[in-house]
């Protein structure tokens, strides 16, 4: 008897998908729900109620959350005191969702300002030490204008120009 064949990539599931390391992540699972609209759609438990795997949704992508273990090299950006790393969310109302996010926990970082490359555009930094920018596309521009833009905003010191 055959076994039947899998998705080698589950149809619900984008090529990327980031996996994030939070201290206390269930409560990170949390704050996303309220901060972001996230969906939870599954948590694997440790016997000690730590997270060893978690998968939320924001609108049509998938984010992964695992538990902070040090022992494993699991280090969240609250230990590393920083991240490189931004996750940017696309939203209908850029407003909206920033003040949700920082009604919910959230740190302002920069508040929603029309950007020289056509989007609304803000940032806050979660309880859990990630960023994330947020934004609307207000207009479409070619490349040409944008670098134009991008050069006016840099002489004048605004990167919203």
């Amino acid at each position: 008897m055959s076994t039947p064949a899998v998705e080698r990539i589950p149809s619900d599931m984008h090529t990327v998908t980031p996996h994030l390391v939070c201290a206390d992540a269930v409560s990170a699972i949390d704050f996303y729900i309220k901060a972001f609209g996230a969906t939870d759609t599954g948590k694997l438990l440790a016997p000690n109620g730590k997270l060893i795997h978690g998968m939320i949704r924001i609108g049509d992508s998938a984010i992964m959350l695992g538990e902070e273990t040090p022992e494993w090299g699991a280090i969240g950006p609250l230990t590393l005191k920083g991240t490189p790393v931004t996750l940017h969310l696309y939203v209908q109302d850029a407003d909206a969702a920033f003040q949700r996010a920082v009604d919910a926990g959230a740190t302002a970082v920069m508040p929603p300002a029309d950007m020289f490359w056509g989007d609304r555009y803000c940032m806050v930094k979660d309880p859990y030490g990630h960023s994330w920018s947020i934004a609307h596309h207000v207009r479409d521009m070619s490349t040409e204008e944008m670098q134009a833009a991008a050069i006016a905003a840099e002489s004048c010191g605004n990167p919203g120009a």
